[in-house]
């Protein structure tokens, strides 16, 4: 594996945040073991991927544009999302985005809604990402139960995302306020100093506890979130409830942009695994 050397972002209040303020200094990235135990942890669900075909008693497909309900995903989204561009094999899952003959792209889209839902935890993904414009990998959480209110009162918690087009910068962020157009973000970036995401996996991994959330990359820290809101209930709400997992690699949207002519189809978002821990106490 390619060891490559990041800038951290240091842990923010939402005010640093939203001024973009961060460090300057650089960490050495190191390779976690994989078959270690996080100190203070134990793994309570995990999917490693060994088989042949998607566990579904573990995850459930999302299929289609979002329409009638939410077209486009909420987002202005391109693809259709299919059961054929995800595939098991090898010890790894992958979801492939694909420009169609007819100029149409399609992907993939699985979640853990009605399997597995959890408050509080650590989240771990080795993943390797795609890369290319209009691409929008993610690795997210939605409530299980909108217990505050529609989007976003419950909560949203992004684990990670990226840009294909920004091959070496993932996000984390939070979903949270009033139901839209009431919703606020807050979040911050990991940028690598050599190399993209895409030329190795990497462990995007999120320490969720009561009043503070953690993003770490291969184990070091980058962001703390500890402030945030919702019109439906007192803090630390909404992120007390259940939430589940989402994995999908979308195309186009209001966040990366559409495709253009030097965006290399297929694009492959390949998760070695999932793993979830809670507190070992």
């Amino acid at each position: 594996m390619t060891l490559s050397r990041l800038h951290r972002v240091c842990p923010l209040l939402l005010v640093l945040i939203a001024l973009g303020a961060g460090c300057d200094n650089a960490a050495d990235l190191t390779i976690p073991d994989p078959t270690a135990t996080p100190p203070g942890w134990r793994l309570v669900w995990a999917d490693e991927f060994d088989g042949t075909a998607l566990d579904t008693t573990r995850w459930a497909y999302q299929l289609g544009d979002g329409c009638p309900d939410l077209c486009g995903w909420g987002n202005d989204e391109l693809q259709q999302y299919r059961r054929d561009n995800l595939s098991v094999g090898d010890g790894v899952l992958t979801i492939t985005a694909r420009r169609e003959a007819d100029g149409t792209y399609t992907s993939a889209r699985i979640r853990t809604k009605d399997r597995a839902a959890w408050t509080y935890g650590r989240f771990e993904i080795r993943a390797r990402l795609p890369v290319g414009q209009g691409l929008w990998p993610a690795v997210w959480m939605l409530p299980a139960e909108e217990a505050y209110g529609g989007w976003a009162a419950s909560g949203e918690i992004d684990i990670m995302e990226a840009v294909g087009g920004q091959p070496d910068e993932v996000f984390g962020t939070l979903h949270y306020g009033g139901p839209f157009p009431q919703n606020v973000s807050s979040g911050g970036p990991f940028q690598l100093v050599h190399g993209t995401f895409a030329d190795d996996f990497f462990v995007f991994a999120l320490e969720w506890e009561e009043g503070e959330i953690r993003w770490y990359i291969n184990n070091v820290p980058f962001l703390t979130q500890t402030e945030w809101f919702s019109t439906g209930g007192a803090y630390p709400a909404p992120f007390d409830q259940p939430f589940y997992l989402l994995l999908n690699v979308a195309v186009g949207g209001r966040l990366p942009g559409p495709p253009d002519e030097t965006t290399p189809f297929p694009q492959r978002m390949v998760v070695d695994y999932v793993r979830v821990y809670e507190r070992a106490d």
